[in-house]
């Protein structure tokens, strides 16, 4: 399982440019405006062999710019609950305010691993400054300026030492499956479906399910671990914190699968929501089968407008297409074991390896009739490939005389004509290219 680390404080004490910095990511997202893609409160952190997953929770609250009390309280909450260590950042210039002594008393009495950082400490004169935060009784404060990046290694050695190293769970023989979705998609409904019982409690209120549930499915010779999730709701739907809950424990449940089952809405098509659900997917890289539920209550299922819906999704997903669209119906029952067995060949792409001959074999002529533009007169050629043996992705190495004129257009084609050659529908391709 891998380690939440979040982000609380006040506004405008530089928690988004300290998420920039930590995630190594360009887009200031200093002016937010609401409703902008989720993606950007959330990445992926490695420090010394370590990742962890940051959270900014500041950017899920409502509206962010005049948080109220209520807001911070909130975010502090769900942080509390959720993360295995909190980031509290204040303003070294401002000192402590009565708002972060209101969020440091939460955080007091939490039993969880807190950092404070006193950010905006520019230069080495602003460091004594940040003496005062003592009084918050949360251990010593870190100085940095997430502006210049001052003392940031600092700050990440210090969250590695205080993370917890989690043991993987005994889960590892089986391909660990997460359905994923807005709140009211029907993950429970298809789960309880799979299963035959009523395991989960399914209601028509958004937001029952709270937890990720491991359920061990073993039927018609297919043998899984299924993960249901939260649902992801909308921002600016839900004032309430099972908003946040849902974001944070989807999170969770997409780093902890092996394949994610997205399921759309028959009656609603792809809206923003789902396009940030497919964007952590896309992150984590992991395997994908997109179910569209409620299949049942649409009028038309004449081939054309099964073939329109088809088009619409892979539009709006492109570019990565190569996955499998299913029509099914939880309530029905309606296709629902196709959803299994193509999760499972997803997982089996995943693993796939194709010998280094006929990699070759296939691939060089296609280069040779095709090969990469030229670049100031001097020519590309690849001379090699290969498939890299480790790792979940499925990575293929292309050895040329001159890499970094290599373009993303021409990588594009290389996995095109891998994909077409062999079935990787369903998963993430890593193209490298490498000097020979």
């Amino acid at each position: 399982m891998g380690n939440i680390v979040a982000i609380v404080g006040r506004p405008n004490v530089g928690k988004s440019t300290l998420f920039n910095r930590l995630t190594q990511t360009r887009q200031a997202i200093v002016n937010e405006e609401a409703g902008t893609t989720r993606d950007r409160q959330y990445g992926k952190v490695e420090w010394t062999g370590r990742e962890f997953s940051l959270v900014d929770t500041g950017g899920w609250v409502v509206n962010s710019e005049d948080v109220f009390e209520g807001e911070i309280n909130k975010q502090v909450q769900i942080a509390i609950e959720e993360s295995d260590l909190i980031l509290f950042v204040v303003d070294v210039v401002n000192g402590a305010t009565d708002l972060d002594n209101e969020v440091a008393s939460i955080l007091r009495r939490s039993n969880k691993q807190i950092i404070v950082v006193a950010n905006k400490a520019d230069n080495y004169e602003l460091h004594p400054l940040a003496a005062e935060f003592y009084s918050f009784g949360l251990g010593d404060p870190s100085c940095i300026s997430s502006i210049n990046g001052s003392y940031t290694g600092d700050l990440l050695d210090r969250i590695i030492e205080l993370l917890p190293v989690k043991e993987e769970e005994e889960l590892e023989d089986f391909p660990r499956i997460a359905v994923v979705g807005r709140p009211n998609a029907g993950k429970s409904s298809l789960i309880n479906a799979f299963i035959g019982e009523e395991r989960h409690i399914v209601t028509d209120i958004a937001g029952t399910t709270r937890d990720s549930i491991y359920t061990h499915y073993n039927k018609f010779g297919l043998n899984f671990y299924l993960v249901d999730t939260a649902g992801i709701r909308k921002k600016g739907k839900v004032n309430e914190d099972l908003e946040y809950y849902s974001v944070i424990r989807s999170i969770r449940a997409i780093e902890n699968s092996d394949v994610c089952v997205l399921m759309l809405d028959a009656t609603r098509g792809v809206e923003s929501q789902d396009l940030n659900i497919f964007s952590l997917i896309q992150k984590n890289r992991k395997g994908l089968v997109v179910c569209i539920n409620k299949w049942d209550l649409v009028e038309d299922k004449s081939q054309k407008a099964i073939e329109t819906f088809i088009g619409a999704i892979r539009n709006r997903l492109a570019p990565f297409v190569d996955f499998p669209i299913l029509f099914i119906s939880a309530l029905t029952k309606q296709r629902i074991l196709k959803v299994l067995e193509s999760a499972k060949i997803v997982d089996e792409n995943m693993k796939k390896r194709i010998p280094t001959a006929k990699l070759n074999e296939v691939l060089l002529p296609l280069i040779e009739s095709y090969p990469p533009p030229a670049w100031k007169g001097k020519y590309i050629k690849i001379k090699y490939v290969t498939q890299l043996p480790a790792g979940r992705v499925p990575s293929f190495v292309f050895f040329c005389n001159l890499p970094q004129w290599v373009k993303d257009p021409y990588k594009r084609f290389l996995e095109n004509k891998i994909r077409e050659n062999w079935s990787f529908s369903g998963t993430h391709i890593n193209i490298y290219i490498r000097e020979k």
